[in-house]
Formats: structure tokens, sequence, C-alpha cells
């Protein structure tokens, strides 16, 4: 396996990204970000485990079902939280808008949000703002990606790397965001995965589940648990691999990938923390299982 030098989201084939300066946040600041898969993808994720859960995620939730995607439209400044059924029809339009716009069904659009809860999304800003990133899509356009979808991050936070599955070269790249509100099991923050391997949708899930449980659900950084926080991966099978079963050995080598991306990006995240200035690793030894450590 070897790391991407200035790798992020667009790295695997077939991927494109932008982000955009709408006007949601202050006047210069990215807000607005759309990935893109040029193919129909499979799709997983996973969610907070806060009760409530935010109109995006319920969205997503929903559109995932099959296990499909092919693009993920994100906002930040407004997480639009806590907003009723308003906040519900909202998200849905921001699937509405990028579909229409990219001329595919909003069924493969997963939404996405963060930023100040409570507060109504500024549709007409949004709108403009998702037809300028679909304008604005590259396969060079991941780090606009990862600074669109900041708030009170620091830093942007993206990885990419690549390894051989059956003489087949595997790309795998990634953002995030995330620096206050974060506690286990997927807590403020938002992480996105995209690869050009050609995998079962029940396996990618079971991989993304798992890697969750050993990087981003094991860091804290203020004790709280998000409404708005997901963890989603795009799979669009571009590298011509084998199809990646359950259980097979194959799956356990892009599980290593997937695995050191969200590592990685833990890690940022936890070093990102706000008012941080120190990151504490435990090594614990001797227990009997993952749940006593």
């Amino acid at each position: 396996m070897k790391i991407i030098e200035n790798g992020g989201i667009t790295a695997p084939q077939g991927f494109k990204a932008s982000g955009v300066a709408a006007g949601i946040r202050k006047k210069d600041k990215k807000d607005v970000a759309i990935v893109y898969s040029e193919v129909l993808a499979q799709g997983a994720a996973v969610y907070t485990i806060n009760k409530f859960k935010a109109a995006p995620l319920q969205v997503t939730m929903e559109n995932l079902s099959d296990g499909k995607l092919q693009a993920i439209v994100i906002n930040s400044g407004v997480a639009n939280a806590c907003m009723g059924q308003q906040g519900l029809e909202d998200a849905k339009s921001m699937a509405e808008i990028t579909a229409e716009a990219l001329g595919m069904e909003a069924k493969n659009v997963a939404v996405a949000s963060t930023g100040v809860i409570g507060v109504p999304l500024p549709m007409d800003i949004v709108k403009k703002g998702i037809l300028d990133a679909v304008s604005k899509l590259s396969p060079s356009g991941g780090l606009c990606a990862a600074q669109a979808i900041m708030t009170t991050d620091l830093v942007k936070k993206e990885i990419a790397c690549q390894l051989e599955i059956e003489g087949k070269t595997i790309t795998i790249g990634a953002m995030a965001k995330g620096s206050g509100m974060i506690h286990p099991n997927m807590a403020t923050m938002l992480a996105f995965i995209t690869t050009d391997a050609d995998v079962e949708a029940d396996c990618l899930q079971k991989i993304l589940k798992e890697c969750t449980e050993t990087t981003f659900n094991m860091i804290s950084v203020d004790g709280d648990t998000s409404t708005n926080d997901m963890l989603v991966i795009m799979a669009n099978g571009l590298a011509q691999n084998n199809k990646i079963t359950i259980n097979s050995p194959q799956a356990e080598i892009l599980k290593k990938g997937i695995l050191e991306v969200c590592t990685q990006l833990a890690q940022m995240i936890a070093r990102d923390g706000e008012g941080a200035t120190k990151l504490i690793e435990v090594e614990v030894k001797g227990a009997l299982s993952l749940e006593d450590a």
C-alpha cells in the first residue's frame, strides 16, 4: 500500500469534486461541495447514534436504502438540524437540485450539512451554490471540496492511498471535517470516501462499519455526539477488478486500505480539536475484548 502525495477525494478513477463560496457563511468562504462519480456506484454509510438525526441524515438513509449512490452534496455553515418538516423538505430539495443539474436521479444523491443547529437553510443561496458547484466539477476539485466542508476546522483533512488486488490497482480517496463536538460513535464529523474498487454493497457496508468502530468511534474531543454526522463511501468499480465479495481475501485487502484512510482522518480530526494542543493515543494491552479496551 502506498499513500498518494497530496491525494484526496478525487484520486480514484471516475470521480470529480468541487467546492464553492455560495454565501451561506462569509462572502469568500467556501460552503458548498459536491462529490460525483461518472458512473452509478455502490454506496454505504454509518450514522450518528444521536436519537435526533438531522434532516440530511434522514434523506441520505432513505436514498441509500438500495445501496446505490452517484453524488454527494454538502453544505457548511447551517446544519439543517431541528428544523422539522421544512428541514426535511430542504434536504430533499438539495438532492433534487443536484440530481437535475447532473442529469441523474435524486434517489442516488446523499445529502450532508454541518454548522449551526436550529437555523433554516437559505435555500435560494444553497441552490445557487449547488448549480455553481456542478459547473465547476473537476478531477482536480478535491482540495476545494475539502475546504468547503470545514467549519471550526483549522486545517483541511484529506488522504488517498493505492493498493493492489489480483494485479489491479485500487485507489481510495477521502476527506473529512471535524474539530469540535467529537465523541465516540460518529460524533460531530463528516467523512467521505471514494474508491474505484468493484465491490458488493453488503461487503462495502461491512468493511465500513468495522473500520469505523476502530477509528472514528475511538476519538473524543469534547464529549458531544452530534445530530448530523456520518461517513459515506462510494465504490464505482472503474478499477475493473473482479467483484469483491463479503469475507473474501480480497475484501481483507480492501479493508486494510479503507482502515488506513479512516485512521489517518480520525487522527487529523483529533489533532485539530477545538482548543487542543496535544494528541494523546492510548494503547490498551491485556484486554479480553475490543469492547473491554
